[in-house]
This record gives structure tokens, C-alpha cells and sequence, in this order.
């Protein structure tokens, strides 16, 4: 700008003053006058001193801003960059959006996750959606670390079992882990009672049971040393499932009979109404140990004479509970039948390493990307996929 007054051209940012006559340049800071001899300042040294106090952001950081253009398909956001930062409508939100201003609005200021860093233009990629997903995965370890149960609708099933949504995280319940008589693919819909089994962010994985959930219910209104009648469900090499009174328990084939059986096969048959003997409550683990050969008066009664068994359940149940509180007291009781105590530590095949999809989904950076078999992705249903 000319001062036609001074005969100087002159041009003012930040506090500072520059003056240019014929080649000759001064500096004098605002409101104080120039004692000292002229110091040479070139326009480069004043660029290095803007960039001294100028804003550096790196992807990773969260950072205040506010919305001051609203777009179809994303929104313009003020952060104090030079250029202004943009956020796609795909990381407005942890849930499917369709519109900006489901989630934002003109002038809002609120915070950011800055996605990537500038483009060539200069232009900083935002994100709400990852730190939407960060307080989620810090809200499940919360809820694992208070062992709560949670409840959720299932949105999709497929072969290994059911999905869920917990705190917007996709979850996963393996079918061994799914305690209901209908089939998973009825259960869309269905609310369930739930407890956590994995929480991993690191590996994408939210695993949770609902078996476990119940047998926790069950577990408050159960003992170890109680006689309950059950219904054979389902028969393995190992043993047989028992259905008692909405939950499984394991009737493992060591526990059968004091003699040895090759197979549960030879013993039970699916739908077989069964009197058992509770072991072993383990709510960490979400099982129910049962025995037989606890109750039988004589070594081979489950295979010689069943009813008899179960007609002296109660009196050799007491015993085994009088026997257990012996040994928890230092006496020493002569023993009816053997203990099962090495039985629950037995290895049962585990579902938890089933095929288990990840927590978050779609265009996550490759340091959160979990491969996943594609089988399962395929079966699930299209409408999840934002």
C-alpha cells in the first residue's frame, strides 16, 4: 500500500510492519519507536518466523473443528489449517448415514480424528467414525473388565454362528456358544442375554456367549452336590449334552460309569430323560459338569441297572456332598465312588476358535484390517455392509 503523506510503500501482518524505499528495508515493531541502528529483514526470514507459529497436524491426532459448508456426500470443517479439511459422509458416523445432517450441522464445533494427511492440495481427510470407534472398544473392555452382561439383537447369522451389535462393534456368538433349541437362523431379531469371551482390538474381534450368560442365571439357582433331571440333546465322543432346565451341561463320558464305555453312544440316546449329579460350576468358562457315576450305588450300575440309580440318586448325592465337605474341613471319608475332580479340566473341543469375523467393518487401514475367511463374509447379509 502507498502513503502518498511518507512517500513509503508499506505492508502490515501480525503486529510487524514492513517499509520499502527505493531498495533500503526497515522493520519497527507497532507503538515503539526505532532506537537501534536499521536491521536488515528480509521477506524469507519472515515466512521462517510465521511457519515458527504455524499449526502441524499428523494423522492420529484429534483435533477441535467446526462444520462451516455441509455437502451431499461429505462436509467442509474449519480445524485452523490452511486449507479447510473435509470429512466423507462414510466416516461421519460408526452407524450407516445417508445424509450430513443426520450427524452434522452448520457451525457445529465439535472433535475429529484427522484420517490422512494433506492431498495435494493441501486438504487434511477427517473422521468421527474412528473415534466413535476408539470409545467403543474402550467401553466393551469396561463392561469385560466388570463381567457384565449386555444385551443385543441378532442382525445376521451365519455358519459358525451369530452377529450382534455391541456399543455399534460387531459381535460374534459361535453356535456352541448360542444355548436355545430353535435354529440360528430364527434367531434374527431375537434379543439375547450375553457375556463377553474376547475383546481384542488388535485383532478386530469381539467374541460373546450366550450360553455363558445363562449359565450364569442358572448357575445362582444351582449347586454343586444337587440331583437335576435333564434331557439327553446332543451326543459326542466325549460325552452327552444335557439339557437342564434351559442350559447344557456336559455329562462327560469318564463320568458316566465307573466301568468303562466306549462310546455315550452304548449308554444314551437323544431325547433321553437323564437324573444327574451337578460337579462342577465354572462361570468363567460358562460350564456345567454333570456325572452319573457319582450316583451309582455299585461300580457299573449306569450300565447294569439305571433305575436303580436313579432311585438312590438323593442318598448317594448326599454322601458325595458330605464327602466334599470332609475333605474341604481335613477329614478323611471313606469314599463311596471315586472323585471326578480331574474330569473338569479335561480338553473339550473348543468353538471360540471358530471362524470369527471382525468387530469393525469395511475400509479400515491396514493397521486394523483382520483377514477374514471369505466364506463367512460372503454369508452375511448385504444390508450390513455400509
Amino acid at each position: 500500500m502507498w502513503n502518498a503523506h511518507s512517500g513509503l510503500a508499506y505492508t502490515s501482518r501480525g503486529g510487524i510492519t514492513f517499509t520499502e524505499n527505493n531498495n533500503r528495508e526497515t522493520i519497527s515493531m507497532v507503538n515503539q519507536k526505532l532506537t537501534a541502528p536499521e536491521i536488515g529483514f528480509t521477506h524469507d526470514d519472515f515466512a521462517a518466523l510465521l511457519d515458527k507459529y504455524d499449526y502441524h497436524f499428523s494423522p492420529g491426532d484429534i483435533v477441535p473443528g467446526t462444520v462451516f459448508s455441509i455437502e451431499p456426500r461429505g462436509a467442509l470443517i474449519d480445524i485452523g489449517a490452511k486449507t479447510a479439511a473435509y470429512i466423507p459422509i462414510q466416516e461421519m458416523s460408526i452407524n450407516r448415514v445417508d445424509t450430513p445432517e443426520e450427524v452434522l450441522q452448520s457451525n457445529e464445533t465439535r472433535e475429529f480424528f484427522i484420517l490422512t494427511d494433506e492431498n495435494e492440495d493441501g486438504q487434511l481427510t477427517l473422521s468421527i467414525r474412528r473415534i466413535e470407534y476408539m470409545r467403543a472398544w474402550e467401553r466393551v473392555r469396561q463392561l469385560q473388565a466388570e463381567d457384565a452382561t449386555v444385551r443385543s439383537g441378532v442382525f445376521a447369522t451365519n455358519r459358525g454362528g451369530a452377529l450382534v451389535r455391541i456399543e455399534g462393534l460387531r459381535g460374534f456368538i459361535p453356535g456352541s456358544h448360542i444355548s436355545t433349541r430353535k435354529p440360528k437362523e430364527e434367531l434374527v431379531g431375537e434379543e439375547l442375554p450375553l457375556k463377553f469371551l474376547e475383546v481384542d482390538e488388535e485383532r478386530n474381534r469381539l467374541v460373546l456367549s450366550h450360553r455363558r450368560a445363562l449359565v450364569e442365571r442358572k448357575m445362582n439357582r444351582l449347586e454343586v452336590g444337587e440331583v437335576v433331571i435333564g434331557t439327553v440333546r446332543g451326543i459326542k465322543p466325549y460325552g452327552a449334552f444335557i439339557d437342564i432346565g434351559g442350559v447344557s451341561g456336559l455329562l462327560h463320558i469318564s463320568e458316566i460309569s465307573h466301568e468303562h464305555i466306549d462310546t455315550p453312544h452304548s449308554v444314551f440316546n437323544v431325547n433321553d430323560e437323564v437324573k444327574v449329579m451337578i460337579i462342577d460350576l465354572d462361570a468363567e468358562r460358562g460350564r456345567i459338569s454333570l456325572s452319573t457315576k457319582q450316583l451309582e450305588p455299585e461300580p457299573g450300575d449306569m450300565i447294569k441297572n439305571r433305575d436303580l440309580v436313579y432311585d438312590k440318586a438323593e442318598e448317594m448325592a448326599a454322601k458325595y456332598r458330605e464327602q466334599m465337605l470332609a475333605k474341604q474341613q481335613g477329614i478323611t471319608v471313606p469314599a463311596a465312588t471315586d472323585t471326578a475332580e480331574e474330569v473338569v479340566g479335561e480338553d473339550i473341543p473348543s468353538a471360540i476358535e471358530e471362524d470369527i469375523p471382525s468387530a469393525i467393518e469395511e475400509d479400515i487401514p491396514a493397521a486394523l484390517e483382520e483377514d477374514i475367511p471369505a466364506a463367512l463374509e460372503e454369508e452375511i447379509p448385504a444390508a450390513i455392509n455400509e
